[in-house]
Parts: structure tokens; C-alpha cells; sequence
């Protein structure tokens, strides 16, 4: 269980970026919109400690990660599993080197150098890049991937931690409309076979509205809209994107993409 008590963020003598802010995640697919400056991109920077919160508590299954420094630290956010817009891939390398880097909180200096990986682990990843539909590409360099394939290699790199949730910044941002929904449908299945919580910030709203379980709204740092996708009406919308024109929300009136699209094909 992820629970944020109180959490504020502010840079230097700025107004704070969150403010007082109070989330908790048990389990499922969650996703966080709101509008450019929400803060959606500074609350997972806080959770997996890439910037240290100003004050508050982020505490995941009973450790309270803003107490812990050094090695504790760097141990804690293996717990963490991240999945980023840039895809943060090593070009040069291949998908399985890519994909053992996951592990390298978990192995010796020397194993991660001479790329000595356990067996157990190169056994995972493989069953990981099968489940996702990438297992063919293990031995190609990264730079040759498509973005949707790019993606799912960050995906499994993730999982390669054994993460107890899971935090993904935009994950479709990169990709084509087509791509973007059967990553969504990747993180929503994953969730629900590895019983992993999976915290999303995303833009498409429409995306938000057909896969997730969950969905917070912020603005200004503050969380607005806490409820199921069906409850985000147009009131609720208008009060998280006052002032953003209709076309730059992210929403769409075209129906939802049915349950078991093709999620699992690369392109």
C-alpha cells in the first residue's frame, strides 16, 4: 500500500508545487490527470525520491521513504518500478542488456560489468518479454525498435525489479494512437495478473476513462477528483481543466477500445 500524508513540494521560494497533499493506493490501475503545472509529474518524482519532498510523508507498505538516506534509500526505491516517456533505454545495448538493468540493485558490481547475469534472472526475463511480446527482439539493440516495442522493453525492465508498485510518467505520450491504447491494456493486464498497483500520469483523458481503475484529478497541487473513471463527467472536467481549451484535454468522444484489443502485438 502506497499512502502520501500531507505531502508538500516547493522549490526554493516558489509557491509550493503540492500542497498538503493526501493519496492513498491499495491496488489496481490508477491514473493522475490534470493540466500542464497539476503537479501529476512532481507527486511520482516525490514517490520514487527523484526530488526530495519539502515536507510530509510517502510511506509504501509501512516505510516511510522521505526518513531514508544512502544505502536504505537506494535499496527502498528497487521497491519502486518506473516507466518513462523517453522510453530511457540504452540505444547501444541489446533488449535482454536493457532489460537485466532492472536487476542491478539486486547483483554485484563485477556480474553487472562482465554481463554476468544469474540464470534465474535471464529465466525471468525471457518469460517477461514473452508475456509482452518481445522475447524475439532479446538479442537486438535497442536503437532498432519501433517506440510501442521501446516501451515494452522499459516495461519489463521495470518488472525486473520486482516492484511492489509500479509509477509510469506518460508512458504513451511518445506513440501513435493505436500503440498508446495496447500499452494501456499491457499496464491494466499486468496489473491485474501480477495483483501489482500501477500509478499512471497521463494526459489522454480518454485513455484514463477506458483502462484505469481509478482516477485522480489535480490542480494547482491539490487533488480535486478522487472517484471511479465513470464519475469523471463534464462538471468534474471543466473544474480540473478550467481554462484549458476542450481540444487540449486529452478527452475524446469517440467510444472506448474494447477489453482484449490487441495488446500484446508489437509495432
Amino acid at each position: 500500500m502506497l499512502r502520501i500524508s500531507n505531502l508538500v513540494k516547493s522549490y526554493g521560494s516558489d509557491k509550493p508545487v503540492l500542497k498538503n497533499l493526501d493519496l492513498t493506493v491499495e491496488g489496481g490501475l490508477v491514473s493522475v490527470i490534470g493540466a500542464s503545472g497539476a503537479g501529476k509529474s512532481t507527486l511520482l518524482r516525490c514517490i520514487n525520491r527523484l526530488v526530495q519532498p519539502t515536507s510530509g510523508t510517502i510511506e509504501l507498505n509501512g516505510v516511510d521513504m522521505t526518513a531514508l538516506k544512502g544505502r536504505e534509500l537506494r535499496a527502498a526505491r528497487r521497491r519502486i518500478g518506473m516507466v518513462f516517456q523517453g522510453f530511457n533505454l540504452v540505444d547501444r545495448l541489446t533488449v535482454m542488456e536493457n532489460v537485466q538493468s532492472g536487476r542491478l540493485g539486486y547483483i554485484s558490481t563485477w556480474r553487472a560489468a562482465l554481463r554476468k547475469y544469474p540464470k534465474a534472472d535471464i529465466r525471468r526475463a525471457f518469460d517477461l518479454m514473452e508475456r509482452v511480446g518481445i522475447a524475439h527482439y532479446a538479442n537486438k539493440r535497442a536503437d532498432e525498435l519501433s517506440g510501442g516495442e521501446r516501451q515494452r522493453v522499459g516495461v519489463v525492465r521495470a518488472l525486473m525489479q520486482e516492484p511492489e508498485i509500479l509509477l509510469a510518467d506518460e508512458p504513451t505520450a511518445s506513440l501513435d494512437p493505436k500503440t498508446s491504447e495496447q500499452i494501456m491494456e499491457l499496464l491494466r493486464s499486468l496489473s491485474r495478473e501480477l495483483s501489482l498497483p500501477v500509478m499512471i500520469n497521463i494526459h489522454n483523458v480518454h485513455e484514463a476513462k477506458a483502462y484505469t481503475d481509478r482516477i485522480v484529478g489535480m490542480r494547482f497541487g491539490r487533488i480535486i477528483f478522487d472517484d471511479k473513471p465513470e464519475a469523471l463527467d463534464k462538471p468534474a472536467m471543466d473544474e480540473i481543466y478550467a481554462g484549458v481549451p476542450a481540444q487540449e484535454r486529452g478527452d475524446s468522444s469517440h467510444a472506448a477500445p474494447a477489453v482484449g484489443s490487441a495488446a500484446m502485438h508489437t509495432s
